[in-house]
C-alpha cells in the first residue's frame, strides 16, 4: 500500500513524487520506461518569457526543476532586460543527457520513492475514490491516492507526412486504456497535437556564417536554494528562413498532416510550426531560427523554430537551403504528436478531479504545453496529494502569490481548447510577481509545509532583513552634490544643487543601482550587501506607485475570496444570473466570489448578484 502512486515520469511526475515523498509520503513512481525519466522531449532548454519565473517558484516551494536546470547548464540568459523587471525571465540552454540523469540521481536518493517501469491501463476506483492502478503486465498497486502525469502518451500518434504511427515520443509506446476509462466515468476528453523540429549533425553546420548568441557576461542561476553558477559556456547561434525555403514547404503542403486533414488536434498557438507560419504569415520573407545545442559532448543541434511535420526529405530539402546549413545531415526528422488530454475545468484549484476523489491531474493532461508548466502542477499535485489523504487543508496560491496560482486558477476557471503557454500578460499581478523575489514570496509558505529546510528559509531571511536595512539607508542617507553630479551628468540627468536623500536620486530613470555604485561614499555605504538585494531596492523606489497600486488590488480581491461558497449551492435558483452564468458557476462550482468573478461568461453584472443575494 502507497500513500501516492504518480503516473509517469516527465516533469509533472518527477515533481510529484519528489515532492509528495519529501512530505513524507510513500510513492511509487510508474515508468513505462526508466532511461528516460525527466526526458527534455523536445526544446533542451529551462525558462523563458513567465516560464522562467515558474522554474524560480518551483524552487522556492522546495522543487527540484531550478537545481537540475542550473546543473545541467550550457547557457545562461535573462531576457527581456530591456523592459522593466516584471517582464525579467531567465532562461538555460540544457545539456539533455545531464538534465535526464540528474534528476534520475536526485528522485533515487530520496528512499521514499519506489520505481517500477511498466503501464498503467487503468486506474482503480471504490467508492468514487482513487485506490490504485492497474499496469499492463497484470499488475496491481494500491495507493490512497493517484497523480495522473500522462504527457504526450494517451492514445498518442506521431505524424511525419503521411506517414503515421502509434507513440508518446518517439522511439516510445503509447499508453492506453485510461482514456477509455474516464470518459465512461463521465470526464470529458479532447484531443491536443504538438510537435517538434528535426535533430541536425552540428558536424555539418557552418557555424562561421551564422549570427553568434553567447550567454550573459555575468551568468544567474535558478535556484535560490543551491545555487551553481556555470564557468563556461556554450554559444547559440541564429539563421533565418528564405523565400526558397517557403517555396519548398508550400510545394509539399498536400503532404502536410496539419493541412490535409490527418490531425485533428489543436496546436499550439504560440509555437506553430513552421509549415504553419509560411501559411499563416504569407507576407513574411523569412522566419528566425535559434540553433541550440543538445549537450556538452554530441553534436546533435536542436533547430528551434523549425517544428514540423512534412515529410523527411522535404524537411532535408527545406534545411539545406537556410543560410549555413547547405551540406546539413540530419539526425532526426522533425515530426508532430496527437494525444488526449481532459479538459481542465473538470478539476479542483488542488489539482484534484472533481468526478473521483483522491485522483489528481497534471501537466499535458490538462491542456497545457512546456516543462515549466508541467512541472509546476506536478509540485502542486504532489503537495495536495500527500494533504488530502493526511485530511489536512488543501494548498492553493492565489493569482497575486504566484505565476503558479495564475495558470492553475486560469485552466480551472476558464479552461483551455489549445495547448496553455505562460506569458507575462496573463498575470494581471506581474509587477509583484518577479523572478527576483519568488523566494521572499513563497518560502514562508513552504517552510510551513515542510517542502524545503529552516537552513534554506534562514538564507532567504538573511536576504529580505539585507533588503530592510538598505531601504532604510537610501530613505534616511543624503548624498553631496560634489560626490554625487560627477556621475549625474556622465549619465546625462540634472545635477543635484543640494544634499538629496539616496532614495530620490535611485528613483531618477537615467539611474541604476550601478551607476550609483560609481559614487565612492555609497559603495563603501553598501559594501556589506549584495548587488541583487540592491537591484531589488531599486526596484522597490522605481516601480512605488505600481507596487502600491497592485497591492491594492490585491486586497480587493482577498476580500472576494473570503466570501465562501457551499459547494452543493445552488445558482439555477438565482434567476437574476444569467443563463450563462448559471450553467458556468453550477459546472465548475468556484469555492468562493473571487474564483467564480474569473470564470468566462460570468460577468461583474452577475458577481454583483451574487453579493446581494450572500448579503455582502
Amino acid at each position: 500500500m502507497y500513500d501516492v502512486i504518480v503516473v509517469g515520469a516527465g516533469h509533472a511526475g518527477c515533481e510529484a513524487a519528489h515532492v509528495a515523498a519529501k512530505m513524507g509520503s510513500k510513492v511509487l513512481l510508474v515508468t513505462m520506461n526508466m532511461e528516460t525519466i525527466a526526458k527534455m522531449s523536445c526544446n533542451p532548454a529551462m525558462g523563458g518569457v513567465a516560464k522562467g519565473q515558474i522554474i524560480r517558484e518551483i524552487d522556492a516551494l522546495g522543487g527540484l526543476s531550478g537545481i537540475v536546470s542550473d546543473y545541467s547548464m550550457m547557457q545562461f540568459r535573462m531576457l527581456n532586460t530591456s523592459k522593466g523587471p516584471a517582464m525579467w525571465s531567465p532562461r538555460s540552454q540544457n545539456d539533455r543527457t545531464l538534465f535526464s540523469l540528474k534528476w534520475r540521481e536526485l528522485l533515487e536518493k530520496n528512499f521514499n520513492v519506489d520505481f517500477i517501469q511498466d503501464s498503467v491501463t487503468e486506474i482503480n476506483v471504490e467508492n468514487n475514490s482513487a485506490t490504485g492502478v492497474l499496469t499492463s503486465s497484470g499488475n496491481t498497486y494500491s495507493a490512497k491516492s493517484v497523480i495522473l502525469t500522462s504527457g504526450t502518451f494517451m492514445n498518442g500518434v506521431i505524424h511525419i507526412g503521411r506517414k503515421k504511427m502509434t507513440g508518446g515520443r518517439m522511439g516510445d509506446k503509447a499508453s492506453y486504456g485510461i482514456t477509455e476509462q474516464l470518459t465512461a466515468l463521465g470526464f470529458e476528453a479532447g484531443r491536443m497535437k504538438t510537435g517538434t523540429p528535426p535533430r541536425v549533425d552540428g558536424r555539418t553546420i557552418n557555424y562561421e556564417i551564422l549570427e553568434e548568441q553567447p550567454g550573459d557576461i555575468n551568468p544567474k542561476c535558478f535556484s535560490f536554494r543551491k545555487p551553481i553558477k556555470i564557468t563556461k559556456q556554450h554559444s547559440c547561434h541564429i539563421t533565418y528562413t528564405n523565400e526558397e525555403v517557403h517555396d519548398i514547404l508550400r510545394a509539399s503542403f498536400e503532404d502536410s498532416p496539419l493541412f490535409n486533414g490527418a490531425i485533428q488536434g489543436v496546436g499550439p498557438r504560440y509555437c506553430p510550426s513552421v509549415e504553419d507560419k509560411v501559411n499563416r504569415f504569407a507576407e513574411r520573407t523569412r522566419h528566425q531560427i535559434f540553433v541550440e545545442p543538445e549537450g556538452w559532448n554530441t553534436y546533435e543541434t536542436y533547430i528551434n523554430g523549425f517544428s514540423t511535420s512534412l515529410p523527411q526529405e522535404v524537411q532535408f530539402n527545406a534545411l539545406r537551403k537556410i543560410k549555413g546549413f547547405e551540406q546539413a545531415k540530419i539526425f532526426r526528422p522533425g515530426y508532430a504528436i496527437e494525444y488526449d488530454f481532459f479538459f481542465p475545468t473538470q478539476l479542483k484549484l488542488n489539482l484534484e478531479t472533481k468526478g473521483i476523489n483522491n485522483l489528481f491531474f497534471a501537466g499535458q493532461i490538462n491542456g497545457t504545453t512546456g516543462y515549466e508548466e508541467a512541472g509546476c502542477q506536478g509540485l502542486m499535485a504532489g503537495i495536495n496529494a500527500h494533504l488530502t489523504i493526511n485530511n489536512q487543508e488543501p494548498f492553493i496560491l492565489r493569482r497575486s502569490e504566484a505565476y503558479i496560482g495564475v495558470l492553475i486558477d486560469d485552466l480551472v476557471n476558464k479552461g483551455t481548447k489549445e495547448p496553455y503557454r505562460m506569458f507575462t500578460s496573463r498575470a494581471e499581478y506581474r509587477i509583484l510577481l518577479r523572478q527576483d523575489n519568488a523566494d521572499i514570496r513563497l518560502m514562508p509558505l513552504a517552510l510551513k509545509l515542510g517542502t524545503i529546510t529552516e537552513a534554506e528559509f534562514n538564507v532567504m531571511s538573511l536576504k529580505r532583513n539585507n533588503i530592510e536595512s538598505i531601504e532604510k539607508i537610501v530613505r534616511k542617507t543624503t548624498v553631496t552634490p560634489i560626490d554625487a553630479n560627477p556621475m549625474l551628468t556622465k549619465y546625462g540627468t540634472a545635477e543635484i544643487p543640494q544634499n538629496y536623500v539616496i532614495e530620490k536620486v535611485l528613483a531618477r530613470p537615467q539611474i541604476g543601482y550601478k551607476q550609483l555604485l560609481e559614487i565612492g561614499a555609497i559603495k563603501k555605504l553598501l559594501s556589506d550587501y549584495s548587488d541583487e538585494e540592491i537591484e531589488q531596492v531599486e526596484i522597490q523606489i522605481k516601480y512605488k506607485s505600481y507596487i502600491k497600486n497592485e497591492e491594492e488590488n490585491v486586497q480587493k480581491l482577498i476580500k472576494l475570496e473570503n466570501y465562501k461558497i457551499d459547494n452543493s449551492f445552488d445558482y439555477q435558483a438565482i434567476k437574476s444570473l444569467s443563463l450563462e452564468a448559471r450553467d458556468k458557476l453550477s459546472t465548475i462550482k468556484p469555492e468562493n466570489i473571487g474564483q467564480a468573478s474569473r470564470i468566462s461568461g460570468v460577468s461583474p453584472a452577475d458577481i454583483s448578484v451574487l453579493l446581494v443575494h450572500f448579503g455582502r
